[in-house]
C-alpha cells in the first residue's frame, strides 16, 4: 500500500512539474500580477472587520486561473472567483482573519495559478486585535440628560 501511494505521488507531483515547465516556457501564458502582497490592518477592534481584497490583473496573454488559494491556518480564509480572468482584466482574492483572537498577527495565503513565470505568489496580512475590553472602552460614551459634561470622565 505504501509503495502504491509513493509511486502515485510521484507520478503526480512529475505531471504536475511537468505542466508548470511547459507553462513557464510558454510566451503567451497568463501572468498574475497583485497591487499589493502584503496588507497591514494596524489596530482592528476584537470582533471587528478583517476582511481584505487583493487585486490582480492578468498580465499576461491567455486565460489565468487560479486554481486553489489556502491560509496558513484556520483563522484566515481565502474567497476567489472560480471564473477564468481574460488577459488585462482584474480579479480579487478576498481573505478574512478571525478577529475574535486578540493580540498581533502576522498570516499568509498561498494562491496557486496557471500563471507561467510565477503560479504561486503568497500574500500576507499583519496587524493587532485589541482586546475586547479595548474596544469596549472606545465605544462612543452617550450622555444621560441633565448630567454634566465632567461627570463622564472616566476616573
Amino acid at each position: 500500500m505504501k509503495k502504491i501511494i509513493l509511486t502515485l505521488s510521484v507520478l503526480f507531483a512529475t505531471t504536475f512539474l511537468a505542466s508548470a515547465q511547459e507553462n513557464a516556457n510558454n510566451p503567451n501564458a497568463p501572468e498574475i500580477s497583485f497591487e499589493t502582497e502584503v496588507h497591514d490592518f494596524g489596530s482592528i477592534d476584537f470582533a471587528g472587520d478583517g476582511t481584505y481584497a487583493f487585486k490582480f490583473t492578468n498580465t499576461g496573454k491567455e486565460p489565468l486561473k487560479i486554481t486553489d488559494a489556502k491560509g496558513s491556518c484556520g483563522c484566515t480564509v481565502p474567497k476567489w472567483s472560480k471564473d477564468e480572468v481574460a488577459k488585462g482584466q482584474s480579479g480579487y482574492i478576498n481573505v478574512s482573519y478571525d478577529t475574535k483572537r486578540q493580540g498581533p498577527f502576522t498570516k499568509t495565503v498561498t494562491v496557486m495559478s496557471n500563471a507561467g513565470k510565477s503560479p504561486t505568489k503568497v500574500l500576507t496580512i499583519k496587524g493587532v486585535v485589541k482586546t475586547q475590553e479595548q474596544t469596549e472602552d472606545q465605544t462612543p460614551f452617550m450622555k444621560p440628560s441633565g448630567v454634566s459634561p465632567m461627570e463622564n470622565v472616566k476616573q
